[in-house]
């Protein structure tokens, strides 16, 4: 694996974007901003769904409307971060707090199937029916504890100093 990290930031479209003084601190913007944007919009989601904010209205309505800037979001953060790991895959395969942000990722993938046909898509009858179920209830919580989690290990992402030399040691060892 460390290999094709090692190939993968050695292109020349990541060599390019890890050397530009401009380019890569755009995509780490653009992915901070998809962050606040994809991570705002789950957050007012899962709130809705816990009641605790925009009570007054309807929950169908808000899964329905944020959907399409959720999507954007959700695009924008991806891109971003595919490009981030491309342009150091080295250090981030060695760094823990990645290891634990892919994870999370993985579970927010699992969360996201498990509670769409029982929570996000029945959203019209939570509303007709006046309250929400504990299982939408249980989803917002989770939902909630899954991107924090993946955001502090986001963050904590950049405050490992990889060991790049015994890593090259071990690569020349095979």
């Amino acid at each position: 694996m460390m290999a094709f990290a090692q190939w993968l930031q050695a292109t020349a479209l990541f060599t390019a974007l890890r050397e530009s003084w401009y380019v890569y601190p755009v995509v780490l913007s653009l992915h901070l901003v998809a962050i606040a944007l994809f991570g705002g919009l789950i957050v007012i989601t899962d709130l809705r769904l816990l009641g605790l904010v925009l009570a007054d209205q309807p929950i169908a309505g808000m899964v329905k409307g944020l959907r399409g800037l959720k999507h954007m979001g959700a695009t924008l953060l991806f891109l971003c971060g595919i490009l981030m790991f491309g342009t150091k895959a080295e250090e981030y395969l060695t760094n823990p707090f990645f290891h634990a942000k892919m994870g999370l990722l993985m579970l927010v993938g699992v969360h996201a199937m498990a509670f769409r046909g029982s929570v996000y898509s029945k959203a019209a009858e939570f509303d007709a029916a006046g309250k929400v179920p504990g299982i939408a209830k249980v989803a917002a919580v989770i939902s909630l504890l899954l991107w924090t989690g993946l955001l502090i290990a986001g963050r904590g992402i950049g405050y490992v100093e990889p060991d790049l030399d015994r890593i090259h040691a071990q690569l020349w060892l095979r």
